[in-house]
């Protein structure tokens, strides 16, 4: 199995996504659409109209993992924006997994102050 704590970048396909696509067709919108490299070390996620079904395309240097999450009650807040794709954190995909937005403004931020050595 995949490390999560491997993967350099998450990619939201903001917007809709008709996820009757498989591996082949989510990795050809990746390359083709988001001029991006599906065979990298990211995580490329994509979500339904209805907002109820998340699909997460990983290559691990080997083959495709193809996951899904579909919820039984509520929708994902899934963002929505001018641009077709939206780099986020694992912490911010987890929120959204979580039924929360990717803003959460209470949130602590991450930093990293200089040392004083």
């Amino acid at each position: 199995m995949f490390e999560l704590t491997e993967i350099n970048q998450v990619h939201l396909a903001v917007g809709s996504t008709d996820l009757r696509c498989a591996i082949d067709g989510l990795a050809a919108i990746v390359q083709m659409k988001f001029k991006l490299n599906p065979f990298s070390n990211s995580m490329f996620v994509f979500c339904n109209r209805k907002r109820n079904r998340v699909k997460i395309l990983k290559w691990d240097g080997t083959g495709y993992w193809l996951l899904l999450k579909r919820l039984d009650k509520g929708v994902f807040k899934w963002p929505e924006s001018s641009s077709d794709i939206k780099s986020v954190t694992m912490k911010e995909l987890r929120w959204i997994l979580d039924g929360l937005t990717v803003e959460q403004p209470k949130a602590f931020k991450s930093r990293y102050p200089k040392s004083s050595v």
